[in-house]
């Protein structure tokens, strides 16, 4: 059975080779990525996700920062193909900061007591499906990017370097561009060992 959702979904991919050779405009990538997360489902239609999204110097203030951040942490030793690596991402036209919005999980769990434990689960669902509704999005739209996961170490940093709310939880960075490198094929485990088809 043919189905348009899932062809943009297998399109979805890792790219860390990007570049700047993108048609569409920060308008047109904006509103994408803002129509993207604005779509994304939300427990309780709490519409918990929150995004930042940097574009040109701004973005690679982001990658600039995780360098900052990391060498603090890192052995020295070996620590240049690390900072390569954060390099590549800033090389890129953009990158989307995702947030969750604690104070609409704190407001949610005050209002709903008896699901208090969840929200916070649902909330990290939330963002999930929000970033992968971006990534596909941008996918599908002939663009590379990657999910990144540099927080706590950069939160403080990227917050006062932007203002961000203190509410806000920074949950993943996504660098995006144009496709610089062709993809490699993707292994898929078994299907008999992922799933269970009953009745």
């Amino acid at each position: 059975m043919s189905n348009a959702f899932l062809e943009a979904l297998k399109q979805r991919r890792t790219q860390y080779a990007l570049g700047r050779n993108v048609s569409a405009s920060k308008a047109e990538l904006t509103a994408l990525i803002q129509d993207a997360i604005k779509h994304s489902p939300s427990s309780f239609n709490s519409q918990s996700s929150r995004a930042v999204i940097l574009f040109g110097a701004e973005s690679e203030k982001v990658w600039q920062i995780a360098i900052d951040e990391v060498r603090k942490v890192a052995p020295a030793e070996g620590f240049d193909k690390t900072e390569a690596k954060l390099k590549s991402f800033a090389a890129g036209v953009g990158t989307v900061l995702f947030y969750e919005d604690q104070d609409v999980v704190r407001s949610l769990q005050e209002q709903f007591a008896l699901y208090a434990d969840n929200f916070p689960v649902w909330s990290e669902q939330s963002g999930g499906m929000a970033q992968l509704s971006t990534w596909a999005a941008l996918a599908n739209a002939g663009i590379g990017a990657s999910l990144q996961h540099y927080n706590p170490l950069i939160d403080a940093a990227i917050a006062a370097e932007w203002n961000i709310p203190a509410s806000w939880k920074l949950r993943a960075q996504m660098p995006f561009g144009s496709n610089e490198a062709p993809f490699g094929e993707k292994a898929f485990m078994d299907d008999a060992e992922r799933f269970r088809v009953i009745g």
